[in-house]
């Protein structure tokens, strides 16, 4: 039987990246397909690497935004199909890298995917932070620590 061992420990630094994949607002657009996300992400990770850059491997799933917001007659409410991506720093291979580098590379990837698919925004998430990455702005990276 072969031994097994613990190869590399380091803090759990998780992300995720939200967003819709219909443009615009309107009931009859069509979903972005699932393997249009899957194949910039895909893209935006082997640039990263051959470009010598660390890499944030994830899961991408799909699913649905469920939200309500008032109306004159009570509460409006709508289902939006999104994807996100999700995944851990690895300790194996960023446990050198700075989470200012890590909040970067989720801010170069978010304007991508937001470039490519006509999306307004972007929902990021990184350890116990949050942000929207808008469309022709990049995010305002203070923090209140």
């Amino acid at each position: 039987m072969s031994e097994t061992r613990i190869e590399a420990r380091g803090p759990r630094r998780t992300f995720q990246l939200t967003m819709g994949r219909v443009e615009g607002y309107t009931r009859n657009a069509v979903p972005v397909a699932e393997d249009e996300v899957r194949k910039v992400i895909l893209n935006w990770l082997r640039l990263r690497v051959e470009a010598g850059r660390f890499q944030l491997p994830g899961v991408l799933t799909f699913g649905h935004v469920l939200y309500a917001w008032p109306t004159d007659a009570g509460a409006g409410t709508s289902a939006e199909p999104v994807a996100q991506y999700a995944g851990d720093v690895s300790p194996a291979y960023c446990l050198d890298v700075g989470d200012r580098e890590v909040e970067d590379a989720l801010n170069d990837l978010a304007a991508r995917l937001a470039k490519e698919f006509k999306q307004t925004r972007i929902y990021v998430s990184y350890l116990d932070r949050t942000w929207v990455v808008q469309r022709g702005e990049m995010p305002d990276r203070s923090r209140s620590e």
